[in-house]
């Protein structure tokens, strides 16, 4: 496998080239990152060529993500809106001599910290209960996946990622999701696991790859448009 570069005007398209039939060109949310995975042996030229070609489609991609909505940074104070499975939630903090918390009703999260605790601090007690979240919701869908699929994941992996919303190390049988995944609807988040484990058979996004998804998951086309027109959190 073979990485490169083509620029095309001010546009950057990471080509690589490895053992895959046809050409794949892809436009990553959430910045619209371009890549290109072409057959071995295919000369950059030709690479050039196609990606030249789909110039149209790239911008129209790439448009449609920078008009999403964003959300805008957020400074963890009373009645500020939260999302959590895609529900919107209003938060309450509580200034407490105890040790800091937090708790979810049907309408509200309460965020229970000490008296005085900054932003960042008080952004990191939340990020580690979206986490605990996300710990819970994903070991019983993989393990469900497991066996419809019949593939065995070695283990997964949270991170705050800006480009993907889960990526798969095909060699150590490992995925890794975003955590950002935690804001969305389950059944995205689900889309999303199922997604990586097809990567655990088949390691690119080839025929068989799509072969496999509409298998197992036929309404993945819908979940990846509805993950992508979502809000975007803000860049890590």
């Amino acid at each position: 496998m073979t990485q490169t570069h083509i620029r095309l005007g001010g546009l950057d398209i990471a080509v690589t080239f490895k053992a895959v039939k046809n050409v794949h060109l892809s436009v990553h949310p959430p910045q619209g990152k371009v890549t290109l995975v072409a057959p071995t042996g295919t000369r950059l030229e030709v690479a050039r060529v196609y990606a030249i070609s789909k110039l149209g489609w790239i911008r129209q991609q790439q448009a449609q993500l920078h008009a999403q909505a964003r959300e805008t940074p957020r400074q963890f104070v009373t009645r500020e809106s939260h999302y959590i499975w895609g529900r919107r939630y209003l938060l309450t903090v509580v200034e407490q001599d105890v040790p800091p918390a937090v708790k979810m009703d049907h309408r509200r999260i309460t965020l229970n910290v000490r008296p005085e605790t900054d932003t960042s601090r008080r952004e990191a007690i939340y990020q580690a209960w979206q986490r605990s979240l996300l710990h819970h919701a994903i070991p019983p869908l993989i393990e469900r996946w497991e066996q419809r699929i019949g593939v065995k994941a070695a283990g997964y992996f949270l991170q705050r990622m800006k480009t993907k919303w889960g990526s798969c190390n095909h060699r150590r049988t490992h995925i890794r999701l975003n955590t950002e995944l935690v804001k969305k609807p389950r059944d995205l988040l689900e889309y999303v696991i199922v997604h990586e484990m097809i990567h655990l058979i088949e390691p690119t996004h080839s025929e068989r790859f799509i072969a496999l998804l509409d298998q197992h998951y036929p309404a993945w086309r819908e979940a990846r448009a509805e993950l992508n027109a979502l809000p975007l959190g803000q860049a890590a």
